[in-house]
């Protein structure tokens, strides 16, 4: 069974908050990040503000997931990471 618009958020947010208060991650939720904003960005009913967090969060994953140190990639997005956080409840 899919996940709805709102669980899918629920999760990028899940994971996101995960990166900035834990300041690392795993390769395996950078690919979830990128597979989740795909998957949101097709939505119709996504917000135009949404969509421009979601190329940004998008990116973030693709460098996460490719980068030879991601503590430090996570390290060093901490204040972009709470911004798409408050930013995504904003105008979802």
């Amino acid at each position: 069974m899919p996940l709805s618009h709102h669980d899918q958020v629920t999760l990028l947010k899940d994971i996101l908050n995960n990166h900035q208060t834990d300041c690392c991650g795993s390769v395996a939720e950078c690919e979830q990040l990128e597979r989740l904003v795909k998957s949101l960005m097709v939505n119709t009913q996504i917000n135009q503000n949404v969509k421009t967090i979601l190329e940004e969060i998008y990116e973030y994953g693709q460098h996460g997931a490719q980068s030879a140190d991601l503590d430090q990639h996570i390290t060093s997005n901490q204040d972009r990471l709470s911004d798409w956080v408050s930013n995504i409840d904003q105008f979802s």
